[in-house]
């Protein structure tokens, strides 16, 4: 009988040797003995704690001295588990289960979730902590009749969870199940609870109960710059809503970053480093993301002290909640960024200047930024005061923590010993500080930089003990990495894996390689925050069910990795829910049902509408970033002449250009020098899905929900139409036409006019909010004024310019907010126009650095400006949508001259 030792998660290499030798007889091994077998390791093989590598290199032994049969048999069986990964990481399951807060806190911490939810109905739920025994060994929660049910003022109904988390999913279950009802962010329309029936009337469950497990740990939230794309001005109370969002969502294991400045501000005073010398180290407000990754420093600061200290309160908060609804939050660790001033304190150090990352010129002032070599001693004593002062301000851990050392920083060595010694040197600095720490790293760099060849990644991911390192794989839903890394070479992981053993050799290094490291899958699909319908359903709903029934497995978890948030809803609904779903769901059907718990209300108009997304917007299979492109917020920086015209987003039934125009009309430079906005969906179909939306608004306005999923369906449908009209306006220009570049000027600037109209009918769409709450942390007025030039310079510039070179991140952090359209976006155009016009009224090509010198002041003037935006909305949505369905868009057509 071959031991269950792949799947046990031995507490060293001589367990594992043990296992293998009490559990096999001796026709398993060739001509060698045990003893010849174990010699390499010395002479205490019962000591635990082994290198990493040296538990590859008995593997590697093994593998020498077993015989062909075993080594297939041993590999069937591992072939048939779907609980490695998890075995991987039970160690620090254990320590959670161990360490959570006490029944009582998780209990009221979940009577707290549903109060502010729902505060009819606070009475009407009873929870109850249960023990994982009681899920069948899982986490879970169990959903059943109360025994009072029925007496006026009594409890309905009893969720049973395993943690605090687990209630509050139970009752998001619930609701949705069985009330019909639906939960949002407040941007997106909130949630939708009309449905639920009143107190007293609560609709029962079956006689038996509900049990719901987890058919994996860990659902998993955020991304690194989420934290300044989103959450940048967060204030206690913002913060309270989004844990309760994660809270009823099921997620277990959030990022936790706000505040980390002042933390280092503490750490970095212990080596002598002042607050004066950091005021260059960190990136303004906006910018903390990329200044904690090394990717620049200076950026929009300096920070006040008042920030430090706000914001370390703030985290505070945010841990504590957390923690006492039985969360795990990931902490950050040291990846080796530090001040310039160390290395003249530290002469000796091992400080190398990094290259320049998207700065104009590689101006110093923002980028080059210096990283300390892990292989330094100064490493880990770094490294062990960071995660010690965390854990002293914070009063705890969760013992997982974040460290991407490499993300977007390439190392200077490709040697795979040396980046061994790297990784393993990164882990040394954590776990000196906590003993029980797990290392959480995004698989991010290993999908954008070709230096992760198989070697490279292979030494890196090895270079951690087993268990100890879990790696996300971000952007999961479009460009897996599991296929191209062999699952990361045996890393947990969360979400999708999937290996055909058929083409794979016999040997077990086989199984060392692909069954020893734990790893993430993730769903990224959000960059920057950026508003664009946009989603992969199918992939979603059969995903992670596939990976954690595939050959394999390492799957840990579920996750959510997205840049910003606030938008898509019905992906996100669909995300969360496949954290408890042990079986691929049917979208078509899932969607059928969704207009009823979204709005409160659906009729056959509103399902086919959905259907048609689910076939258009919601079904991008071609593999492409969706970073929006859209001419509207994204505008081309080029000269019209370098634009083709047989452009994506051409394609489809609804088009204003002929063929022959196209075929006519030359490039002058066959290669584009913009990035092309992404289409994957015929545009036609979406404009016929918002008639239909039309159709059911009598019936569903006074549905919030609805009015957003209205406003961003016809700004969807109006940011294509725009596409096509600025290609017009490229056409004419390139026809000699003064009279069409002067028409479909107008109709364009028209258009974004319009558009800002649409969106100032729903708070989730206005800019005044971002502004206003970026100047509510300022303690003084030229606080407010740094702070606001942070929010503004985010969403146009990003980064550095000169006067006739933009920055090289314009536009990447685009939204499609009223506001911005009417008082930056359309002017924008309005410039790149004016100077089309000039060029064919003076006779001279097209200037493009009078236009890039004119558009770049507008910015930077634009990006200093105070000016103040609403933060109410105001009109209505569903006679704007009809007003401009009708004007642009049920008969394109009809803008032909």
């Amino acid at each position: 009988m071959i031991p269950e030792v792949w799947g046990s998660n031995p507490a060293s290499i001589t367990e594992l040797l043990i296992s293998l030798k009490t559990g096999l007889p001796n026709h398993f091994f060739a001509s060698v003995s045990w003893a010849q077998l174990v010699k390499p390791l010395g002479d205490d093989t019962r000591g635990l704690g082994f290198e990493s590598r040296q538990h590859y290199r008995v593997i590697d032994l093994i593998k020498n001295r077993l015989t062909k049969p075993f080594a297939n048999e041993l590999v069937a069986q591992c072939a048939n588990s779907s609980t490695i990964g998890v075995n991987h990481i039970s160690q620090i399951l254990e320590t959670h289960d161990r360490e959570r807060a006490p029944n009582s806190v998780q209990v009221a911490a979940s009577h707290g979730v549903l109060s502010r939810l729902l505060p009819s109905h606070s009475s009407s739920f009873e929870f109850q902590i249960i023990s994982k025994e009681q899920c069948g060994g899982k986490s879970c929660f169990i959903i059943s009749n109360h025994p009072s049910f029925g007496i006026n003022g009594a409890p309905e109904i009893r969720i049973g969870g395993s943690s605090g988390v687990e209630l509050s999913a139970g009752l998001h279950w619930y609701l949705k199940n069985w009330c019909g009802a639906h939960i949002s962010w407040d941007k997106t329309g909130g949630a939708q609870l009309f449905s639920v029936p009143k107190p007293g009337f609560l609709p029962l469950v079956q006689a038996s109960g509900v049990l719901i497990q987890r058919p994996v740990p860990w659902n998993y939230y955020q991304n690194a710059v989420a934290s300044s794309y989103t959450f940048a001005w967060w204030d206690w109370e913002r913060w309270e809503k989004e844990i309760d969002w994660m809270a009823v969502q099921g997620i277990n294991l959030p990022l936790a970053f706000t505040g980390q400045e002042a933390i280092w501000q503490k750490v970095f005073q212990i080596f002598n480093i002042s607050s004066s010398e950091l005021n260059d180290f960190f990136g303004g407000p906006a910018f903390l993301a990329w200044s904690r990754m090394g990717n620049l420093h200076g950026w929009g600061g300096p920070l006040p002290q008042s920030w430090f200290d706000q914001q370390l309160s703030l985290q505070k908060k945010i841990l504590g909640r957390m923690y006492e609804l039985g969360m795990t939050p990931v902490l950050p660790a040291f990846s080796g960024n530090v001040p310039a001033a160390l290395k003249s304190i530290y002469p000796s150090a091992k400080i190398a200047r990094l290259g320049n990352w998207f700065t104009v010129r590689g101006d110093t002032r923002w980028c080059c930024t210096y990283l300390l070599d892990a292989m330094d001693p100064l490493f880990v004593e770094i490294g062990k005061a960071f995660v010690e002062m965390e854990i002293t301000e914070y009063g705890r851990s969760s013992h997982i923590y974040n460290c991407d050392t490499f993300d977007e920083n390439t190392p200077p060595v490709d040697d795979p010993e040396y980046i061994s010694s790297l990784g393993a040197a990164i882990y040394r600095a954590m776990q000196s500080g906590d003993v029980d720490a797990v290392w959480l790293m995004q698989g991010w760099l290993f999908s954008y930089d070709p230096f992760w060849r198989p070697e490279q990644m292979k030494a890196l991911l090895h270079s951690v003990p087993v268990g100890k390192l879990v790696v996300l794989d971000l952007f999961a839903e479009v460009k897996p990495l599991w296929i191209t890394s062999e699952q990361f070479y045996g890393v947990p992981y969360i979400w999708k894996v999937a290996i055909d053993i058929a083409n794979l050799k016999w040997s077990l290094s086989f199984v060392s390689d692909w069954l020893m490291v734990p790893f993430f899958r993730c769903m990224l699909h959000n960059f920057a925050g950026n508003i664009e319908m946009y989603g992969v359903l199918d992939a979603i709903a059969s995903g992670p069910v596939e990976a954690r029934t595939s050959e394999n497995s390492t799957m840990v978890g579920v996750g959510m990795s997205m840049e910003g948030i606030e938008q898509n809803p019905v992906v996100y609904d669909l995300m969360s829910e496949m954290a408890f779903q042990h079986d691929k769901l049917d979208v078509k059907l899932w969607l059928d049902v969704y207009p009823m718990r979204r709005y409160g209300s659906s009729d056959a108009s509103i399902r086919d509408a959905w259907s048609i997304l689910y076939h258009t917007v919601y079904n991008c299979t071609d593999g492409a970033y969706n970073k929006n492109r859209d001419v509207i917020v994204a505008f081309p920086d080029v000269d019209p002449f370098s634009i083709s015209l047989e452009d994506a987003y051409m394609s489809g039934k609804h088009q204003l250009m002929s063929e022959a125009v196209i075929r006519r009309v030359p490039l002058r430079d066959s290669t584009e020098a913009y990035d092309r906005p992404h289409i994957w969906y015929s545009t036609s179909d979406v404009i016929h899905a918002l008639g239909l939306f039309l159709a059911s608004g009598d019936d569903l306005a006074e549905s919030n929900t609805y009015r957003y999923d209205l406003i961003d369906l016809t700004r969807q449908a109006l940011a294509k139409y725009a596409n096509q009209v600025f290609m017009k306006i490229i056409e004419n220009y390139r026809m000699n036409d003064v009279h069409g570049v002067t028409f479909y000027s107008k109709h364009f600037l028209d258009l974004v006019t319009d558009m800002d109209t649409l969106l100032a009918c729903h708070e989730g769409f206005l800019l005044g909010p971002w502004l206003e709450s970026s100047k509510q942390h300022a303690q003084t007025q030229e606080q407010k004024i740094q702070f606001e030039w942070n929010a503004r310079t985010q969403i146009t510039m990003w980064f550095d310019n000169t006067e006739e070179e933009a920055s090289l991140l314009r536009d990447y952090g685009n939204k499609y907010w009223s506001g911005l359209l009417k008082d930056y976006y359309g002017p924008r155009a309005a410039v790149y126009f004016k100077h089309l016009l000039e060029s064919l009224e003076n006779g001279v090509g097209f200037q493009l650095k009078a236009w890039r010198r004119e558009w770049i002041k507008l910015t930077n003037d634009w990006q200093k400006s105070v000016k103040i935006f609403p933060v109410r909305s105001t009109g209505n949505a569903l006679d704007t949508s009809r007003w401009l369905y009708e004007k642009y868009l049920r008969k394109p057509d009809a803008l032909d001259q």
